[in-house]
């Protein structure tokens, strides 16, 4: 068994898994509404793993979180303190040694067995392991837990130690708790309780593996090296052994490591001395085959065991190597990673939880949404420090598939108090969770937090909250507490270089690694851009040349049968009570009508408009949708464009920008969200443009300033306005390229105006630039007119360039006829095949498949035609239907139906 691993309970010949015959009840009822309150203090059946509120729902004591605005209606369950139960037998096992294993507790705990106090916890990402000898008994035992209320004990908390400043309404910084689960911009507030990863009692003799961590080097010959660090416990000094379990003899052990894999095997073994905790062994494979993110080579794994006496670990490693350029430039400084020796640039999402409810995330649902990222292009996932250290399958999928893993450590948004006791918790759970996770190739970047360093140095009032209840310290005023820097800049540092050196490591995202710089500085490091979504128009990304985003986004609704699904208003639409309930975001839903002022509807982003009491709504305008279908289709449009927009200028700006990471892949409840896909698995518009625009090779048409303009410029260094366009072509794949491009503005029609051809060779990882000559790149009716640019020619390998279109005008200016698509449906033997033909330009096109079907899928979306050109799509579903209700409106949607249909 991997020592510290969350997603599985040990070895099964010995470790006794305590997931049955659990109760669970509330100390404290009088917290829960009066109807509830008998209930739960008798007690009712709890699954284990598992968490309380799905306990109380299995139940029917509670309706569902997710539904209408149940969430308000059921914060009670967080105030409560709950004691989990359980009787289970054992025996004697001959084994010397049993321990009790709790793989997650959430969170501050005591643990009783027989009445005596084991332990406690405090700590939800830490593995808790506590010797029972002379505790167990043989026949029943009973094992109790109890979990204090998390809401509570962050107030007392907070009273006890002083206010540290944090987002959202709870002191989830004043526990090592998630910090989403009391809610998010983007998440419900369900702050309960429960054991949420297995426990058990785990047996064993002589001695027992307590992590594996490899080391990983490739020489310059090829050689794959594996130094192997092995943590040992040794029966009679790690526990206190009864009489009846006399402690190992004094003799040496013996060891032995193999590595197997691809055609090779390779052993070393020998003895060890009884009593020494750390065993460091040495392992050369000749001509490794090397691990590769995707997209640039292959996956290949080692098989590794490691037996010490009768103790055995088996893991997979992969044989790479990591670095970073962050040397200073003409630019500022980059955060470009390599990859055995090459540049990658990386393209992914951010990752949140899968669920409110971790435990309910099933084997499924982590394997579907990895097989998301991998049909989006993406090559990269961050685990964000809001949420948790992913479950082992979470990184052995990334190693699998060859998706690089950026992982924060879990801080986030906030202060993090420098205690004595939270600089304990946070050192043993850095140790864990690094000692677990190093064995995964996938795994690039440790991230000491998120935002806390730009939180510190630039939100209002953080600062000042630190010192408000500090003492005078010096001649020159007050002191100001710990923040969590130490663990940013000096203990994770140290326990890094110490457990795993192999990784790249920032303190914190975004960062900039030149002193006095703004943290957040495009010029610097990484970067997260929010002001476009929070108080700018999505043009407003052209203004950033990022040298890594690895956060922006912009929101939109759920698929239509998701969102209904969970809000039953009597007359549901974007200000409706229960629609609310499921925007958490600040002033969220009047975002989303300022975003679409001169895109999708009339007016400018800025412009203020006003009820006839002469205040200030900004609702007006996503109000003047004729129904909630054409805004909901409206936000989904709107998120896909805006992100496509940020996402070609970014890969425009390679080599200069190295990475880009939308925030977010995925929802942990149904919301309205930044996600590319919902809660139920359905891919928005976003999913699918960010597989286009992930592509390995991606052609975009964008904004150019001439050689000419630059030397004319007023004042040196100052920003010029574009003069023209170009023809941008990235080549990130590992083959080199030649093409013809035709490049042609049309009307929308289809009449060819003006063109040009270039012939191209594009070498592999690399860009070319192409500037496109007046006739084409200036328009007479930008209404009527745009650019078309595709290849032909093209030595194919494993991928391809596609067309690119560039529209001069947005969708509410643009000349698009209403009616552009005639379309055929048909049945196939695991659901329907469209045929769509465009009889007129038709931008962005999609099905909303869901609205038939909530269980259906289909295999594409956000694609343009022009007129006379046709398109084949599979829409995967059991449901039996009339394949004409796939082509109905509001079904089969185009930007094109929006432009007449707002009031």
């Amino acid at each position: 068994m991997t020592s510290g691993q969350l997603h599985s309970s040990g070895d099964s010949a010995r470790f006794l898994s305590l997931d049955k015959d659990w109760i669970v009840r509330a100390l404290n009822p009088e917290k829960a509404p009066t109807n509830l309150r008998e209930r739960l203090r008798e007690g009712l059946p709890a699954e284990v793993p598992g968490e309380v509120t799905l306990d109380l729902l299995r139940a029917g004591l509670i309706p569902d979180p997710f539904d209408g605005d149940n969430e308000r209606m059921q914060q009670w369950i967080g105030d409560i303190d709950w004691q989990y139960t359980c009787q289970f037998a054992w025996h004697e096992d001959g084994q010397q040694c049993h321990d009790l294993v709790a793989y997650g507790l959430d969170t501050v705990a005591l643990v009783q067995l027989n009445g005596r106090v084991l332990g406690t916890g405090r700590n939800f990402h830490c593995v808790y392991r506590w010797n029972v000898d002379g505790f167990l008994q043989q026949g029943i035992n009973t094992l109790v837990v109890t979990l204090n209320s998390p809401v509570r004990e962050s107030e007392k908390r907070e009273r006890l130690i002083g206010y540290y400043p944090h987002t959202e309404h709870h002191a989830f910084n004043q526990l090592r708790k998630p910090a989403f689960q009391f809610g998010w911009d983007w998440g419900i507030d369900v702050a309960g309780v429960g054991i949420w990863r297995p426990i058990g009692i785990d047996s064993w003799s002589q001695t027992r593996i307590r992590a594996v961590r490899p080391s990983i080097q490739v020489q310059d010959d090829g050689t794959g090296v594996a130094e192997v660090h092995v943590d040992l416990d040794w029966a009679g000094l790690s526990t206190s052994l009864s009489d009846k379990q006399p402690p190992s003899e004094n003799v040496p052990m013996e060891y032995q490591l193999t590595v197997e894999g691809n055609g090779t095997r390779k052993a070393v073994g020998g003895t060890i001395a009884y009593g020494v905790s750390e065993l460091v062994s040495t392992l050369k494979v000749p001509e490794a085959m090397l691990w590769w993110p995707r997209g640039y080579g292959e996956q290949p794994l080692y098989n590794l065991c490691v037996r010490v006496g009768t103790a055995e670990w088996k893991g997979k490693i992969g044989f790479r190597t990591v670095t970073v350029d962050t040397r200073a430039d003409k630019n500022g400084r980059p955060f470009r990673l390599y990859i055995n020796g090459l540049p990658i640039h990386a393209r992914g999402f951010n990752w949140v939880p899968l669920d409110a409810f971790i435990s309910r995330a099933d084997s499924a649902a982590y394997r579907a949404r990895f097989q998301d990222l991998v049909e989006s292009n993406a090559n990269m996932v961050r685990a964000w420090g809001g949420g948790i250290y992913e479950t082992d399958e979470f990184y052995d999928l990334a190693d699998e598939y060859g998706i690089l893993v950026w992982q924060d450590f879990a801080f986030a948004c906030a202060a993090y108090p420098e205690t004595a006791e939270m600089r304990q918790e946070v050192e043993t759970e850095a140790i864990q969770q690094i000692s677990r996770l190093c064995p995964h190739p996938s795994l690039v970047v440790w991230n000491g937090s998120n935002e806390n360093y730009v939180a510190y140095a630039q939100w209002d009032g953080f600062k000042q909250a630190l010192n408000d209840d500090q003492e005078p310290n010096n001649a020159y005023g007050y002191g100001e507490k710990g923040w969590g820097d130490y663990y940013y800049s000096l203990l994770l540092p140290k326990l890094l270089k110490r457990l795993d050196n192999t990784r790249v490591y920032i303190p914190s995202s975004p960062m900039s690694f030149t002193p006095f710089v703004d943290a957040n500085a495009d010029t610097d490091g990484t970067m997260h851009i929010w002001d476009v979504w929070n108080n700018a128009d999505y043009h407003r990304y052209r203004a950033y040349r990022p040298r890594f985003a690895d956060e922006f986004g912009y929101q939109a609704p759920p698929a239509w049968s998701t969102l209904m699904r969970v809000i039953h208003d009597p007359q549901p639409g974007p200000s409706s009570p229960q629609m609310v309930a499921h925007q958490k975001a600040s002033s969220g839903n009047e975002k989303l009508a300022k975003g679409m002022r001169s895109h999708l509807t009339p007016g400018q982003f800025d412009d203020i408009a006003y009820d006839s009491d002469g205040s200030r709504n900004w609702l007006i305008p996503s109000d003047r949708w004729s129904d909630l279908e054409d805004w909901h289709w409206a936000c989904q449009l709107q998120q896909g464009q805006a992100i496509r927009f940020g996402l070609e200028h970014m890969r425009s700006l390679e080599p200069l920008n190295a990475g880009t990471l939308i925030w977010q892949l995925n929802d942990d409840w149904p919301v309205i969200s930044w996600s590319a896909i919902d809660y139920d698995g359905h891919k928005k518009p976003l999913w699918f443009v960010a597989r286009s625009c992930f592509a390995p090779c991606l052609a975009t048409i964008q904004p150019w300033t001439s050689d000419q303009r630059l030397q004319d410029r007023s004042w040196e260094g100052s920003q010029v306005d574009p003069d023209s366009l170009a023809l941008v072509l990235i080549n990130d794949s590992i083959c080199d390229r030649h093409m013809t491009w035709k490049v042609e503005r049309r009307t929308l029609g289809g009449t060819v105006l003006a063109q040009q051809v270039f012939h191209v060779d594009s070498e592999r990882l690399s860009k070319r630039t192409l500037l496109l000559n007046d006739e084409v790149a200036t328009c007479s009716d930008p209404y009527n007119e745009l650019i078309v640019a595709a290849p032909n020619g093209q030595e194919f390998c494993d991928t391809t360039f596609a067309r690119t279109v560039y529209d001069f005008a947005e969708v509410i200016d643009q000349r698009l006829n209403p009616n552009p698509l005639s379309v055929e449906a048909k049945t196939c033997t695991d659901g329907y095949l469209l045929k769509i033909t465009a009889n007129a330009y038709a931008r962005d096109i999609f099905c909303m498949v869901d609205k038939i079907d909530s269980s259906a899928s289909i295999d594409g979306g956000m694609v343009s035609l022009l007129p006379g050109e046709s398109l084949n799509w599979h829409i995967a579903s059991r449901k039996k239907v009339d394949p004409r209700v796939f082509v109905q409106k509001r079904v089969l949607c185009c930007a094109n139906d929006l432009r007449e249909c707002h009031r």
